[in-house]
């Protein structure tokens, strides 16, 4: 059994992974997309790699 209750969830476009809602994210969470500094900083690589 989970100590917390069920929190919204995102997949990251980079890595594509689940995410869920923290804490920091309270004030912006509908504009969140990455699930990390990392992820956010990769976004335009993959564009540029697909080409």
């Amino acid at each position: 059994m989970h100590s917390k209750p069920h929190l919204p969830e995102k997949i990251c476009p980079v890595c594509e992974r689940p995410f869920a809602w923290r804490r920091k994210w309270a004030r912006d969470w509908e504009r969140v997309r990455y699930c990390s500094e990392r992820c956010r900083r990769q976004r335009g690589h993959l564009r540029n790699t697909a080409s």
